[in-house]
């Protein structure tokens, strides 16, 4: 492809995505592709010759647009969301356009001098104190195994990366009942083993389910007599099942007793905390972490994938990830070289969709977003729980909430089924205290209101169609 074909291809794909995502109320959310229809409409071998635009971009349409699960769609009610919101999209198409390679500051000044400053951005929308850095990871689960391992050198005197952990004695972590898968991931990654990571049931203090932090510190005393290693504690503020959120400044007590290395898994609901009036109840103590992780591609609108890590004090993660082989040594004076505070050596610049997303929508027109969406999840629980079936499980946290209807599990999954065949939303399932539960989470860029209000109406309408 010469230059002035990709302008024109540039343009025409521009067009062709304001128009997707004009129309996208009227697809549905979810794809509605059978195992193996996609796989089955592409060719087994590839081509020999090349082949026009035209051609390509009819195939896309063609084979690729049904197997897509839209999820920009104002109708996304599943999971947590992966917004992209305009400018950041257009940021990214930058990126990809002048494909700098950001390991080093030398190798691109502008992205790492322009990461440190929107950390920095979002330190102080997020209402850190002073003195906290950080570094723009590709995801949670990154930030999170970048966690561990320091929990693990610390914890070893920092002998790990260089003896292995074999004379090690055994390492535990501590965390919620509620964490996230990628907390399991990273502890085997770590070498550390999911039988060492030891999860604290829940508490029972109004909705919060947070861990029993008297529960987490007799295990970690009873731990120590039993010769293992306690080495670090993780928390969630909003936890990808129901939303759970742990009492930080209880957490941060039980790890300062122990001298505990923390971590604190904010992924989805960290965003709103750019909201003053959210802090006292999810916030409180963060300054007490070590580490600190929430996703602006989650819940903010940056474009996946885009992930922050705020560190108290950088150097213990350094000392863990940082290795410096002559080809990647900087002359001159000292600089940041972001790739020594991640697992990748490799990096994106990642910055620049942040830097367009914070100054086209400012912090108050973020927030706005997210206190519509907090309302609208509220408002919709209540309109399900004056619906005679169906029971509200868990309650509105931030944005989110469970319900069921009657029945058993199968019945619970089988509505969940029905309503993502039929298209206008899409939901999903999960477990909670031992049953399954429909969740529902309200977040999406650009859903409205009656978006949500409709969401009512069809769960109601498939549920009457099942019974």
């Amino acid at each position: 492809m010469k230059w002035d074909e990709f302008s024109q291809w540039g343009e025409k794909i521009s067009q062709w995505a304001a128009a997707y995502h004009t129309d996208l109320r009227d697809r549905p959310v979810r794809a509605q592709t059978a195992q193996g229809d996609i796989a089955a409409a592409l060719t087994t071998a590839p081509p020999e010759d090349g082949e026009a635009m035209e051609t390509i971009m009819a195939d896309f349409e063609r084979i690729v647009m049904p197997g897509i699960t839209h999820w920009q769609h104002p109708r996304f009610f599943a999971y947590f969301p992966a917004n992209a919101a305009p400018p950041s999209m257009l940021a990214d198409m930058l990126v990809s356009t002048i494909a700098a390679q950001c390991m080093l500051w030398q190798t691109s000044p502008a992205a790492t001098e322009m990461e440190g400053v929107m950390v920095d951005w979002l330190r102080q929308a997020l209402d850190l104190p002073e003195g906290f850095s950080g570094v723009i990871q590709d995801s949670a689960s990154s930030a999170t195994l970048s966690a561990v391992l320091t929990m693990r050198e610390r914890a070893t005197n920092w002998r790990g990366n260089r003896e292995g952990l074999s004379a090690m004695g055994r390492l535990r972590i501590y965390c919620s009942d509620q964490v996230h898968s990628s907390i399991d991931r990273a502890c085997w990654v770590a070498g550390i083993g999911q039988e060492n990571l030891v999860k604290i049931g829940a508490g029972s203090s109004g909705h919060a389910y947070e861990m029993d932090t008297s529960a987490l510190a007799a295990q970690i005393k009873a731990d120590r007599t039993a010769g293992y290693t306690p080495a670090g504690i993780i928390a969630i503020t909003g936890g990808t099942g129901i939303g759970a959120w742990d009492f930080l400044s209880d957490v941060l007590k039980v790890a300062k007793d122990e001298e505990l290395y923390t971590h604190l898994d904010a992924a989805w609901a960290g965003s709103a905390m750019i909201c003053p009036e959210f802090r006292a109840k999810y916030w409180g103590g963060v300054e007490g972490f070590d580490s600190i992780v929430f996703n602006p591609h989650k819940w903010l609108g940056a474009q996946f994938d885009c992930s922050v890590q705020f560190l108290r004090d950088p150097s213990q993660q350094l000392n863990t990830l940082k290795i410096e082989p002559e080809y990647l040594k900087t002359s001159g004076e000292a600089v940041t070289n972001y790739s020594e505070w991640t697992i990748p050596l490799g990096r994106r610049f990642r910055a620049l969709k942040l830097w367009f997303l914070i100054r086209s929508y400012g912090l108050e027109g973020l927030r706005n977003r997210i206190r519509n969406h907090v309302s609208w999840a509220e408002e919709l629980c209540e309109v399900l729980r004056a619906k005679e079936p169906f029971e509200i499980v868990t309650e509105p946290i931030l944005s989110i909430f469970s319900f069921r209807c009657p029945g058993d599990d199968a019945v619970q999954q089988r509505l969940v089924d029905a309503i993502n065949d039929d298209g206008r939303i899409y939901i999903t399932q999960g477990m909670h205290e031992g049953r399954k539960v429909i969740r529902f989470q309200v977040g999406q860029f650009d859903c409205t209101r009656d978006d949500v209000m409709l969401a009512g109406d069809v769960i109601t309408e498939i549920w009457e169609q099942l019974t």
